[in-house]
Order: structure tokens, then sequence, then C-alpha cells
């Protein structure tokens, strides 16, 4: 990845937020959180053409009903005019939830877990956008994957950093 940055810190009211966005199904928080995700992004946005959001494995997409990451891209592609493609990475692993993970073990849960499917973006400057950075396991997977798929350049934004 060529970089990689988050809007704000995971805590106080923006932890219970997320928390809230993520496991309960609050969706309706998806547009102030992705003010908060505009305004990370506004603050020095990098060269990218196209927003890509980091993928559920569809189990995980059948239990919890969305992608918060989708959402969040859905939101940010709105106020910035950036394209988002949801098609174009997909998690072929149905890896374990990363909380209470170590670094090492994160790193080894989503190795290879993902794959870039769609060769539609080929030599494309991509913004890969998930909603908590903790370790840059899952983005570094994830800008790998998008990498080997052919694409130029990989920038992550997350909404909060934990």
């Amino acid at each position: 990845m060529q970089g990689a940055r988050s809007a704000a810190p995971l805590e106080g009211p923006l932890r219970e937020a997320i928390h809230q966005f993520k496991y309960q199904g609050v969706r309706v928080l998806a547009g102030v959180l992705g003010d908060i995700l505009q305004r990370g992004w506004s603050v020095h946005p990098w060269p990218a053409e196209v927003i890509v959001p980091v993928p559920l494995h569809p189990s995980r997409l059948r239990q919890r009903g969305y992608n918060q990451s989708a959402l969040l891209g859905r939101e940010l592609s709105h106020r910035t005019g950036l394209p988002i493609v949801e098609t174009v990475l997909e998690r072929i692993a149905p890896t374990r939830p990363q909380v209470g993970l170590s670094t090492e073990e994160r790193a080894d849960n989503v190795r290879n877990a993902f794959n870039c499917v769609e060769p539609g973006l080929l030599g494309a400057r991509v913004l890969l956008v998930d909603d908590v950075w903790t370790t840059g396991a899952t983005m570094r997977a994830c800008g790998q994957a998008l990498l080997l798929g052919g694409v130029q350049a990989v920038w992550g934004l997350t909404l909060a950093r934990g």
C-alpha cells in the first residue's frame, strides 16, 4: 500500500457509534460516520480514482445483513464524487473475527483471505475503505490482493484507529 490513515482515534462517542453501527445494526449512523470519514479524507486526499470497501465473507454478510465498510464507502463516494466499486474485491476465506487476536494472529487470520476478481480496475488508483484500523492486517491483505489484481496503487482510509 502507498499509505494509510484514519479519520479519528477510536475513543469516546465515536467508539460507541462504530460499535452500534457495526454490531447492533444501527445503519442510520452511516451518514454521520460518513461525514467524519470525509473530513479525514479531505485533510490530504490521495490521487485515488475509485473507492473499494473491504468486503465481508458471504456468510458474515448474511449474518450481519450489511457490510459496514461498503456503507461507509458509499457515503464517502456521495461526498467526494469518487465512484465506488464493490465487486472488485472478495473475501474468499471465512476468517474469524479479528477482535481479541494478537498482531501476528490477525495477520495469519487474513493472509490469502482476499481476491481481486474483476479486471475492470487494471491500472487504477484505489482508495480502500474500512471502519477500524487496529494493526493494519486486513488493509494490508486487501491491498496486496488488489495490487496482485493489477491496480496501480492502493491507499487505505479508515474511520477510526484503535
